[in-house]
């Protein structure tokens, strides 16, 4: 049923007062900041959409969760609330709890890859890529040829390419891909969704060859609600049932719970690989903690294992997903060009598109704080970020340049 009027399925309880700037002050604050969106202070950001990431607010169920925090050191009740909600979506075997996201990452490459190894993935975000090149493995993004084409309306554009994975696998060697990965939504690519057919046929590549396949699986929840939207057969079925039958497919997955965990701290690790999970618990226990709290308070722990399941409501998630397109679509009709169709958790503006007299090179957020003065708003520039440690040696447009990739500044919206 298509929605006439957006409203919040929610009642808003506290409010947080925000100044007002004028021009003035706010071309002298961004002068200060070098035009860096990251140098300025929060308290002089009007509408801040640099990240969805821990910034959103928290129910009232989370915040009873957190009165009832157990931190114990070890064997805490709320790890066991913590473990048994995230089992009862993504189904393994090992939870291993972190302080967030790229925590997991770091223990999971650490332990799985080694120097020339391959990681193939639809599109790895920004931290993903370094935790693979930092063990001196190589990232490779296999998204479809849709998903490299801004403008192109797909309605499954985070899908990763099989045939191309297929062609990678036989010419690198099954030997040197410890494992597939899979990021939904495909956050790098424009927040754009997986189909589980798409998921379903990479687990199938990955049992031939005897690969596992792990998720980053940041916003599951908004990639189970589109596959409901969008793909045939799965109408009738609800977010969580879509999120149980996808990560079925794999043997474990990452974690930010500072994005579909619904919570401002948090991530987890989990794995179906026992030798496995043994030693990414012992790093663990060296860079984050013991393995019933991994870095965090029992009331972070509590307030993931409830975000989580709200996380899949379903009123949720058409508000949500209902009040970003209607954002991409508005500023799309005034002539911006964004990336489309508008993702789930923002909406990127096709820098090339938008900046086409800046060589893609040469596109960064600085752009931003011009484009941000008369509403002062935050955002998120992905290819100046994303790409800071990398440098091509061998000048623009050559082998390994980052250029080629997409190039967009994203508007994030807080849940």
């Amino acid at each position: 049923m298509p929605v006439q009027t957006i409203i919040e399925p929610f009642r808003i309880k506290s409010v947080e007062p925000i100044q007002w700037t004028t021009r003035a002050e706010r071309e002298s604050l961004l002068k200060a900041a070098y035009y860096n969106l990251f140098l300025l202070p929060a308290d002089d950001v009007l509408i801040d959409l640099l990240t969805d990431s821990g910034t959103g607010a928290m129910s009232t169920y989370q915040w009873a969760g957190i009165m009832e925090g157990d931190d114990s050191y070890a064997g805490g009740r709320s790890f066991d609330h913590f473990r048994d909600s995230i089992q009862d979506i993504f189904g393994y075997r090992h939870v291993i709890p972190t302080h967030q996201g790229r925590a997991a990452e770091r223990i999971l490459f650490k332990v799985a890859c080694k120097k020339g190894d391959v990681v193939p993935n639809n599109t790895h975000f920004d931290t993903t890529r370094a935790n693979v090149e930092f063990v001196g493995a190589e990232a490779v993004d296999l998204v479809i040829p849709e998903g490299r084409q801004p403008s192109l309306k797909h309605p499954f554009k985070g899908n990763l390419d099989v045939e191309a994975l297929d062609d990678l696998i036989a010419k690198v060697g099954r030997e040197r891909i410890p494992l597939v990965m899979l990021t939904v939504t495909n956050n790098s690519g424009g927040g754009q969704p997986v189909s589980m057919e798409n998921a379903r046929a990479v687990h199938n590549v990955c049992c031939k060859n005897g690969i596992p396949l792990y998720f980053d699986a940041c916003r599951f929840a908004e990639n189970a609600y589109f596959i409901k939207l969008r793909e045939p057969g799965y109408e009738s079925k609800t977010p969580k049932q879509i999120a149980q039958e996808m990560f079925s497919y794999g043997e474990g997955c990452t974690m930010s719970a500072k994005k579909d965990g619904m919570a401002n701290i948090g991530g987890f690790l989990c794995t179906n690989d026992d030798l496995l999970a043994q030693r990414e618990k012992d790093l663990l226990i060296l860079t984050e903690g013991y393995p019933t709290y991994g870095g965090l308070a029992g009331r972070d722990l509590e307030a993931i294992a409830v975000g989580l399941q709200e996380a899949l409501h379903e009123d949720y998630l058409r508000y949500r997903i209902t009040s970003t397109a209607y954002l991409g679509n508005h500023i799309a009709e005034q002539g911006v060009p964004i990336v489309q169709p508008p993702g789930g958790h923002a909406v990127y503006i096709d820098a090339r598109a938008f900046l086409p007299h800046i060589p893609p090179e040469q596109v960064s957020g600085r752009r931003a704080g011009r484009r941000t003065l008369p509403g002062r708003r935050h955002s998120f520039s992905r290819n100046r970020h994303a790409h800071v440690w990398r440098r091509c040696e061998n000048g623009p447009g050559a082998p390994g340049d980052p250029a080629p990739r997409l190039h967009a500044e994203s508007y994030r919206l807080p849940c």
